[in-house]
């Protein structure tokens, strides 16, 4: 008798409320092989013994830091190979997307609830790479991406 192939799943975020929402989404891993992979290695205490990787944090205003970031979720989606890959952004997720579309993965772009009138940054430059993009808000929806499922908090 066969069993199924649980999916390699990477949840990554940055840190703060990208992360708590990234939490909240667990119930939806159920069924994966699920790493994650964030800013802080005290959120590790978040997830009990799943695998948990620390990327460098990174933002728009420190292009060494962008480097940085790209470079640490670069190794990790190398090191991890995940079929799907889930994220709240930011600046690492951008990187997450962009670089696990080239590997393969498929990608799930969840924005921000943070972002009520307008998308994140990131959210908007990673619209067309990824295979589902969602906002938190009914209004940010667009028959373009992203689409409206509900809100995670």
């Amino acid at each position: 008798m066969m069993t199924a192939k649980r999916p390699r799943l990477l949840a990554l975020s940055s840190g703060g409320g990208h992360w708590v929402q990234l939490l909240r989404l667990r119930p939806a891993f159920d069924g994966c092989d699920v790493s994650f992979a964030t800013v802080s290695a005290a959120y590790r205490a978040d997830i009990g013994d799943a695998d948990f990787h620390v990327i460098p944090d990174g933002n728009f205003w420190s292009k060494i830091g962008l480097l940085r970031s790209a470079v640490g979720v670069l190794w990790v989606l190398i090191r991890l190979k995940p079929e799907v890959i889930i994220t709240t952004g930011a600046a690492p997720g951008f990187f997450a997307v962009r670089f696990g579309k080239w590997m393969g993965a498929r990608v799930i772009w969840v924005d921000s609830v943070a972002n009520v009138e307008v998308l994140s940054k990131s959210g908007r430059n990673v619209g067309s790479f990824v295979d589902l993009w969602l906002t938190q808000w009914p209004e940010l929806a667009g028959e373009k991406g992203p689409k409206y499922m509900g809100s995670v908090l």
